[in-house]
């Protein structure tokens, strides 16, 4: 067993971040800034398009771009049933219906098919969520979009790096939401952005991310000197500060060569997992490019002799953090208080939910890790036999 407990998803944190948040420091700009504004023209490029908005996390996002494209109470707006509820509380917040659909076995993705179904003439917006890093079917989705005029916003909380045909997460829909969390792919602590090819919505995005301003501090206080600021809307305090864009901007220089390791991480679970009584993630097709964010195995007590939850158990006794990703949105008391939502109509969702088990992945995983994790599933599975 270990001497010591492998935390789940621990970011990866090099010196160049930390010299730059010194940085910060010694300057004594601390809130929204000039590395702020560099994080979003070089998140920007990465994705190629046009506009950005840094927020302080990818919920905050979704929620503001709910509100910029114009949803309101009594809207609905579709997304999928497995998700985090950021998702869906970002719907709520913004006064809309949360209306759920349910996934594609296969892919985890939502289902356009059953996303189609659920379509009203209340119905404003979709929210895709690319599960674990893996695109959902955005051709179909937008074609849905087109015909029945909706918007659509890209929860890309899991799909920093995600491609399809060359064409990047995010740039699909009318806006693509990412995640800068603690245990994402690219880590600012707490952070997001919001992309997109109109400047009006991004500029209306950032005005109402803090307090409606019609000037951030940067502006009103740089040494261009003094600017006044007016309120033009009513707005939230959703912005992101210079020390978590300090962090942001040399993690986005190192993406992509943390996803050479991740990819690595994935395919030696892949070969060592491969004759163990677990279901594995669905192979990714040709044309698409995986984040690589989430690696979830399914646990069926019938072939693995051992319940999800305590194989849960089991493996944090042997000091390996794990992670469940996610319960189905229709397991949870308020969703189905309040909407009345039941597990049952969501199968997919709901067998995947009470099934999986996501094992520790990040570009700090080293090999002796990885074989710590084998050896903990072997112990844990023989343990019940």
């Amino acid at each position: 067993m270990r001497n010591n407990f492998l935390v789940f998803g621990q970011p990866l944190i090099e010196i160049d971040e930390i010299n730059e948040v010194i940085d910060s420091l010694k300057k004594a700009w601390l809130g929204t800034g000039p590395k702020v504004h560099k994080f979003e023209m070089d998140f920007a490029k990465y994705k190629d398009i046009r506009y950005s908005a840094a927020v302080y996390s990818c919920t905050a996002g979704l929620h503001l771009s709910c509100l910029a494209l114009g949803i309101k109470s009594g809207d609905e707006v579709i997304t999928s049933a497995m998700t985090f509820a950021a998702t869906v509380n970002a719907i709520v917040n913004a006064g809309a219906v949360p209306v759920i659909a349910d996934i594609d076995p296969i892919t985890l993705n939502i289902d356009p098919v059953e996303l189609e179904k659920k379509i009203t003439s209340k119905t404003k917006a979709i929210i895709p969520v690319h599960f674990a890093g893996r695109l959902c079917e955005m051709d179909t989705i937008m074609d849905i979009s087109k015909n029945n005029k909706l918007h659509v916003i890209e929860d890309c909380a899991h799909a920093i790096e995600t491609e399809y045909n060359d064409k990047k997460s995010g740039t699909f829909g009318d806006l693509g939401v990412f995640s800068f969390y603690a245990t994402k792919n690219l880590t600012t602590g707490e952070g997001g952005m919001i992309i997109g090819n109109d400047e009006e919505i991004i500029s209306r995005i950032k005005k109402i991310a803090l307090h409606g301003l019609s000037k951030d501090a940067w502006t009103r206080f740089s040494d261009s000197g003094y600017k006044h600021y007016f309120v033009e809307n009513v707005g939230f305090k959703y912005n992101m500060m210079d020390l978590q864009a300090a962090i942001g901007i040399h993690q986005l220089k190192r993406i992509e060569n943390n996803l050479v390791r991740r990819n690595k991480i994935w395919e030696s679970y892949n070969n060592l997992l491969k004759d163990f009584p677990i279901t594995l993630p669905t192979k990714t097709a040709s044309n698409s490019k995986h984040a690589r964010h989430l690696y979830t195995i399914r646990i069926n007590k019938e072939r693995c002799g051992i319940s999800r939850d305590k194989f849960l158990e089991e493996m944090t006794k042997r000091k390996i953090g794990i992670g469940v990703h996610y319960l189905a949105i229709p397991e949870h008391p308020f969703y189905r208080k309040e909407y009345g939502l039941n597990p049952n109509d969501y199968p997919h969702a709901t067998r995947y939910g009470r099934e999986t088990v996501s094992l520790p992945i990040s570009p700090k995983i080293t090999d002796q890790d990885i074989d710590d994790v084998i050896q903990a599933i072997t112990e844990t599975l023989k343990s019940v036999k």
